[in-house]
């Protein structure tokens, strides 16, 4: 196999990891862009980096900074909604539902 032949292989493997890295980060994209979407549902391909790429090609660091990128975005804004998932379950379980406790609603005076 030629040089050429390998360094054309070598930058066709790592578009291809791109491709899958990116199409992973755009499916995380759009469950939290929706949020009435079934988010409990893990991705059924879960990406797993490739083996013996080598070094990654210049020209493609530019496409590979821009999904890291996207990548620390949604893992904040996963977070960030987590966190308020928390606050929001601490504050509704301080609510009294009047379950544990039965006092009257009303008192009639009029007796």
């Amino acid at each position: 196999m030629s040089t050429e032949t390998q360094a054309v292989d070598w930058r066709d493997a790592w578009t291809e990891a791109l491709n899958e890295l990116e199409m992973d980060i755009t499916a995380v994209e759009a469950m939290l862009a929706d949020e009435h979407r079934h988010a409990e549902t893990p991705p059924a391909d879960l990406w797993k980096p490739p083996t013996e790429l080598g070094a990654l090609p210049l020209e493609l660091k530019p496409r590979a900074d821009e999904i890291l990128t996207r990548q620390l975005a949604a893992a904040e804004e996963i977070a960030r909604r987590l966190t308020a998932n928390r606050q929001q379950m601490s504050m509704t379980s301080r609510i009294e539902t009047g379950e544990a406790v039965k006092r009257p609603v009303y008192l009639d005076c009029a007796m």
